[in-house]
């Protein structure tokens, strides 16, 4: 008899190419020059990253940052953030930042404002190219819906807190097409809570020539490949990462899950007043899958 465990718990979106639009292309130029420089850019800079681990943390977030910055400008990938926290609270370390969850761009976008370990689907770290990428960004390997692994995981990432380190979960727990949300699961909510870590709230949406776009979704029967190829043709895409204020823990992990995405949920007008970013970071801080 099949073990039903994981199926049973595994986060399911019924998003899939149905929600990826038909829209006008960059020229075949300018998608080769895209690949070819996010090629060049992701050799360049993993190679020079492992010089990192010599240099104060502070010195290392900044050059990781940098780093997912100039990999999404490679991709022709425009970066926007909204940072809603005061000054003084852009410095705080060892907080659980959680987002929405749109494609595996997600991770590079937080990244360039906010450096952490992610937590995401094992299936990332086995894709071919960019698994490379994601360990080197700190992604912890998690097994979806399989709750003989989730306490252990929980707890690891509760002593990544303890030791004043940033991690970051996806908790809809899998992809969706960012007009559409999967409730936030509480269960790294607890790594928080135990902690006594805060809870940073992000939202990713997607804009192609100033439109609401799932064109970055790595949904349905979408492959890494055919996610990439429609990020690198695609005629102007921007991400806009939203940052919220901290949120201090309370001893209810479904609380601050419900309180984060709230916060977090898709906005009625996403036309909302953003400031653009090209070279310089916002924040010293920074998936589940």
């Amino acid at each position: 008899m099949a073990d039903t465990t994981v199926n049973q718990w595994l986060p399911h979106s019924p998003c899939g190419t149905a929600c990826v639009p038909e829209t006008d292309r960059a020229s075949r130029l300018t998608s080769a020059l895209r690949m070819a420089g996010f090629a060049c850019a992701a050799i360049v800079l993993l190679a020079a990253g492992t010089v990192t681990v010599l240099v104060p943390r502070r010195a290392r977030h900044g050059y990781w940052r940098g780093s997912a910055r100039v990999c999404l400008r490679s991709m022709g990938v425009r970066l926007t953030v909204d940072d809603h926290r005061p000054s003084r609270a852009r410095d705080v370390r060892g907080a659980l930042i959680v987002a929405n969850h749109v494609s595996f761009l997600d991770i590079v976008a937080m990244a360039s404002v906010a450096p952490a370990r992610f937590v995401a689907k094992r299936e990332v770290a086995q894709m071919p190219g960019f698994g490379v990428v994601a360990k080197a960004f700190g992604v912890l390997s998690h097994v979806r819906g399989d709750l003989r692994l989730l306490v252990p995981m929980v707890e690891r990432v509760t002593g990544i807190l303890d030791r004043g380190r940033a991690v970051a979960v996806f908790p809809e727990g899998t992809t969706w097409c960012g007009a559409a949300s999967g409730r936030f699961r509480p269960a790294f909510f607890q790594a928080a809570v135990d902690a006594g870590a805060p809870v940073l709230p992000m939202r990713l949406t997607y804009r192609d020539a100033g439109r609401p776009t799932a064109l970055a979704g790595f949904i349905g029967d979408d492959t890494i490949g055919s996610t990439f190829l429609r990020i690198v043709t695609a005629r102007e895409l921007t991400v806009t990462v939203t940052v919220f204020d901290l949120q201090l823990p309370v001893p209810d992990r479904r609380e601050l899950a419900d309180a984060a995405q709230r916060l977090i949920a898709p906005a009625p007008d996403l036309s909302e007043s953003i400031v653009t970013l090209d070279a310089r970071p916002t924040s010293s801080l920074t998936s589940v899958a």
